[in-house]
């Protein structure tokens, strides 16, 4: 099973039935009112659950946000593990690596106002998530395959720290278009210390 965020121990039926409500309902509500619309009291009068059932599957709307996320950060996932290249395996790691960064900025087009939620409700929520973790780990091994003797880890992270939903935002907002995120950050890792382009 993939390392996605939220993931834990298999649930009581209740309780699976439980969270697909609530999930299902704060899905309802952010397709009608933005992820403004993620106030875990009106999710709960949606779903027709008590707030306290809200609360124990999910502690913030970050947490709920994740939920939300899921499917899509699984298909991410699974492309860039498993998928046709040059996002997933069968391609050079330059074109990899350059892939997966401009599948990443599609994401946050896509959905950057609730991985923002997903990643700024609680301090460090970006980092503790296992998706973030796999996402570093698939950066490590491409860097490491396309410069042994560099540092992958610091690269890996500086590659990443521009991805977060609201660095990405504020791009945005300055006039940046996704396009050039995506060829700035593919010249990022020249800048970070190669001499070679990704």
């Amino acid at each position: 099973m993939l390392p996605i965020a939220g993931s834990g121990p298999v649930e009581r039926a209740d309780a699976a039935r439980n969270r697909q409500k609530i999930v299902r309902a704060a899905a309802e509500l952010v397709a009608a009112k933005g992820v403004e619309g993620l106030a875990l009291d009106e999710v709960a009068a949606e779903a027709g659950v008590g707030i306290g059932t809200v609360y124990r599957r999910f502690p913030d709307k970050g947490a709920l946000a994740q939920a939300l996320l899921d499917q899509n950060e699984r298909e991410f996932q699974e492309s860039f593990i498993s998928g046709p290249p040059p996002l997933g395996p069968g391609a050079a790691p330059k074109e990899r690596l350059r892939a997966f960064i401009s599948a990443y900025v599609d994401r946050l087009e896509a959905h950057g106002p609730l991985l923002m939620v997903a990643e700024t409700e609680t301090p460090m929520a970006r980092f503790v998530t296992g998706a973030y973790r796999l996402h570093r780990s698939h950066l490590v091994a491409l860097i490491s395959e396309i410069e042994p003797t560099a540092d992958a880890r610091f690269r890996a992270e500086a590659l990443l720290a521009p991805l977060a939903a609201a660095q990405y935002a504020y791009l945005r907002q300055d006039g940046m278009t996704p396009e050039q995120v995506k060829a700035g950050l593919s010249d990022l890792y020249q800048v970070t210390g190669s001499s070679r382009t990704v």
